[in-house]
């Protein structure tokens, strides 16, 4: 049903917790199932030098956030702002359809956090 990729972030996640200090921190919730997105992220010389994330939802949840953090460090917000959650999904090596909501989550966070550091 899941991609290892997305067993791989959930059983293994990437950059779990929180970063005291942080540049800036946001929650996203999905209204529809539930999941609950929160994202930490500090900047210096504008790029994202850390982020750390945290998940109440299901397994892609888990494993989107975690792919996210990844994929969000050493970048700039600019290189930033188009990222999809399609994108999301092709790094996950998929999504069954009725987990997609997890990549949107995943972006609603990014731009969230790409508004405050902008």
């Amino acid at each position: 049903m899941y991609s290892q990729t997305v067993l791989d972030h959930y059983r293994h996640p990437r950059n779990r917790g929180e970063i005291p200090n942080a540049t800036a921190a946001v929650e996203a919730t999905n209204p529809v199932c539930g999941d609950l997105l929160k994202l930490w992220v500090s900047v210096r010389d504008g790029r994202i030098v850390d982020a750390r994330f945290k998940v109440e939802g299901c397994i892609p949840a888990v494993a989107c956030g975690s792919w996210l953090t990844e994929m969000i460090m050493g970048r700039s917000p600019a290189e930033l702002g188009g990222v999809s959650p399609a994108e999301i999904e092709a790094g996950m090596g998929g999504l069954p359809s009725a987990s997609r909501h997890a990549a949107a989550l995943a972006v609603t966070g990014l731009q969230q956090l790409l508004r405050k550091i902008a």
